[in-house]
């Protein structure tokens, strides 16, 4: 069985839970940004930003550089491998689940039927 950090997973899922993030993560896979320029492509604060590249940059979502005044953030580069991995196990054991409940269903209105067809006789 694959073990996951379970720090690592936290801070990804913690950093994919906001959308302004996810919506910073989307933008950086088009091209690096500026915090400012992300600040006001999003309409907030440049602290705010700086705050949500502080979370993603935690997380090993995004890099930063700082050339002169200006603080250029890129897409990190580790990929999401481990996270699809956690995910693909846990969507395999629901759908499992799944499948043990269709057939539970299943029993249950074979049985329902035939229960009707000894009453009608």
């Amino acid at each position: 069985m694959v073990q996951y950090s379970q720090a690592h997973l936290d801070a990804t899922f913690g950093a994919l839970s906001d959308p302004t993030r996810r919506g910073v993560l989307e933008q950086l896979g088009r091209a690096d940004a500026s915090i400012t320029a992300l600040a006001e492509r999003f309409h907030m604060t440049l602290t705010g930003m700086k705050k949500h590249v502080g979370v993603l940059e935690q997380a090993g979502l995004v890099s930063t550089e700082k050339v002169g005044r200006v603080r250029t953030c890129k897409l990190g580069l580790r990929g999401l491998e481990q996270e699809a991995a956690w995910i693909e196990r846990h969507r395999q054991i629901w759908a499992a689940r799944f499948d043990e409940l269709d057939d539970v269903v299943e029993e249950l209105k074979r049985k329902e039927e035939a229960d009707g067809r000894k009453k009608r006789k």
